[in-house]
C-alpha cells in the first residue's frame, strides 16, 4: 500500500478542530463538548474521498497559555506542533464568531515559517455573515473555507480542495487484522507512560496529575512485522466521584474502547495494591468477553515487604479469573514491559482459536464418559454434541436433553476440560447449552387416539346392550 498523507488539524482550543476530526473520519472517535482544552493529546484518524484516503490527526490546541512553565497547556501545545511537523498538509481552524485574534496570528507566523501546504477554514459560520470571513485573508493563507462543521456545511469543499493533488488508493482498506490493544486503568496508574514505552516515543500525554487524558486515543502502530492498534484511555472512577460531565464522557469511550479491543490490559498501582475499582475494570472487560492481560506497574517503588503483601493480595483477588496473566512492571523504567507482548499474543490468539465440531464433541464424549452428569427425576442428562459458535470470547455450544437442569458445577466442569484441552490462556470462555427439541411435542399419538377411539366405543356398546335387556 502507497503511504497514506498525513493532515494535521491545527489551531486554538475550542475552535472545533475534533468537530471537524469526526466529519472528516466519519466517525465519532473524538469528544467534543463546548469546553476548551477538551482534547489533550494527538488523536489518529482515517479520512476517505472519492477513492482517496488519508489520515487525520486531532490536536488539543495552541492557545496563549503555551508560556513554558510546565502546565498541562504547554504539554498539549507540545502535542500540537509535533503533529504539525508529522503532517504533509496542515488545516488552520478559527472561530468566526470570536473573529481574528493575536493567537491566530502567532499561530500563522510559526506554519509561514514551515513552508507546508495549509488550508485556513473559518469555522462556526452558522448565524455569521458570510463578509465577517473577510478579516482572516490578514493571515496570508487566502480565502478562507467557510464552515458550520457541526453541521456538516462546507466539508466537501474543504474535502475535494485537500484530495485535489492525491493519488488514489491502490487498496481500499487498512489490514483489518490489526490486533487492537485496549490500556485500561484507574487514573494516574501509569496507563500513559505504558503506551509511551510500547510504542518507544512520546505519543500521549504523561502528566502528574490524575485525569491527564480524557479521550480514548487510537494508535496504529506496526512491531515486528505486526499491525495494531493501541488505545489508551481515559481512567475510571469510582461512580460517585464521577462529578465532571467530561468524566462522563471518558467513561463512556473507555467502555467503548474495550468494545473495540480484541485484547484488553487492566493497570494496577502496586503502591496502592488492588482496590475494588481495579476488579470492577477488570469486569468491564469480562462482561464485553474480552481478551486480558494484567499489568501491576511501579514495581520498582516497592520494598521487599510491600512486594510480598501485594503478591498474596493478588493470590486472593484474582482466584476468580485463573485464567489471567499478570505482569509486573515498571512502564517509568521499561522493567518488563516487553514480556507483555507474549501474553498478549497468547491471549488474541486464545479468543479467536477455531476447532472442528467432531473435536469438540470427542471431548465432551471423554469428559461425560469419565464424570457422567447427574440425574434428573430417575432420567440422566444427556449431552450428544458440541459445536463452536463464535469468536473474541470463544463460545462453545453443546446440545442435549434436560440442558436447563444441568447443575452450575458440571457446567464449569466441562469448561474447566474444553480450557484445559486447548490451553486458553487470557480469554474468557463461554459454554452455551441448548435443548435439542421434542419433535412430538404439541402432537396427538395416533395409537393413543385410536386406543381412545376403541375404549369409547366399546362403552357406548356396553351402553346400548344394557338398555336393551331393560327393556
Amino acid at each position: 500500500m502507497s503511504i497514506k498523507p498525513v493532515v494535521a488539524l491545527i489551531g486554538r482550543p475550542n475552535v472545533g478542530k475534533s468537530t471537524l476530526f469526526n466529519q472528516l473520519t466519519k466517525s465519532r472517535q473524538a469528544l467534543v463538548a463546548d469546553l476548551a482544552g477538551l482534547t489533550r493529546d494527538r488523536q489518529y484518524g482515517d479520512a476517505r474521498y472519492e477513492n482517496k484516503s488519508f489520515i487525520v490527526i486531532d490536536t488539543g490546541g495552541i492557545g496563549e497559555m503555551d508560556d513554558g512553565s510546565g502546565s498541562i497547556d504547554d504539554y498539549m501545545a507540545t502535542q500540537s506542533y509535533t503533529a504539525i511537523h508529522e503532517a504533509d498538509i496542515v488545516v488552520f481552524v478559527v472561530d468566526a464568531r470570536a473573529g481574528l485574534i493575536g493567537a491566530d496570528s502567532e499561530i500563522a507566523q510559526f506554519l509561514h515559517g514551515l513552508g507546508k501546504p495549509v488550508f485556513l477554514v473559518a469555522n462556526k459560520m452558522d448565524g455569521v455573515h458570510e463578509a465577517s470571513s473577510a478579516e482572516f485573508f490578514a493571515l496570508g493563507f487566502g480565502e478562507p473555507f467557510a464552515m458550520a462543521a457541526s453541521h456538516g456545511k462546507g466539508v466537501a469543499n474543504l474535502l475535494e480542495a485537500l484530495t485535489a493533488d492525491m493519488a488514489e488508493d491502490e487498496e481500499v482498506e487498512l489490514d483489518s487484522q490489526a490486533l487492537k490493544l485496549a490500556i485500561i486503568g484507574r487514573p494516574n496508574v501509569g496507563k500513559s507512560t505504558l503506551v509511551n514505552r510500547l510504542l518507544g516515543e512520546e505519543r500521549v500525554v504523561v502528566f502528574d496529575m490524575p485525569g491527564t487524558t480524557r479521550d480514548s486515543i487510537y494508535i496504529p502502530f506496526e512491531r515486528e512485522g505486526r499491525e495494531y492498534v493501541l488505545i489508551d484511555t481515559a481512567g475510571v472512577r469510582r461512580r460517585g466521584r464521577i462529578d465532571e460531565k467530561v468524566e462522563k464522557f471518558s467513561v463512556v469511550k473507555t467502555l467503548q474502547a474495550i468494545k473495540d479491543a480484541n485484547v484488553v490490559v487492566v493497570v494496577i498501582d502496586a503502591k496502592e495494591g488492588v482496590v475494588d475499582q481495579d476488579l470492577h475494570m477488570l469486569g468491564y472487560a469480562l462482561d464485553a468477553g474480552r481478551a486480558i492481560v494484567v499489568a501491576i506497574n511501579k514495581w520498582d517503588g516497592l520494598s521487599p515487604e510491600q512486594k510480598q503483601m501485594v503478591k498474596i493480595e493478588i493470590d486472593r483477588r484474582f482466584n476468580f479469573v485463573p485464567w489471567v496473566k499478570i505482569h509486573l512492571i515498571s512502564a517509568l523504567y521499561g522493567n518488563g514491559v516487553g514480556n507483555l507482548y507474549p501474553s498478549i499474543h497468547k491471549a488474541y490468539d486464545a479468543s479467536m482459536f477455531k476447532v472442528s465440531t467432531s473435536q469438540l464433541t470427542r471431548i465432551l464424549e471423554d469428559a461425560v464418559a469419565n464424570h457422567p452428569p447427574p440425574m434428573v427425576g430417575g432420567r440422566r442428562i444427556k449431552l450428544r454434541y458440541a459445536h463452536l459458535g463464535g469468536h473474541n470470547p470463544p463460545v462453545i455450544v453443546i446440545h442435549g436433553n434436560q440442558t436447563t437442569a444441568l447443575p452450575k458445577s458440571y457446567q464449569r466442569y466441562l469448561e474447566n476440560i474444553y480450557r484445559t484441552v486447548y490451553k486458553l490462556e487470557g480469554t474468557p470462555l463461554q459454554v452455551e447449552f441448548k435443548q435439542n427439541a421434542n419433535p412430538y411435542e404439541g402432537k396427538k399419538n395416533p395409537k393413543v387416539q385410536n386406543k381412545a377411539r376403541a375404549m369409547r366405543n366399546k362403552k357406548r356398546i356396553a351402553e346400548f346392550k344394557k338398555r336393551d335387556k331393560k327393556r
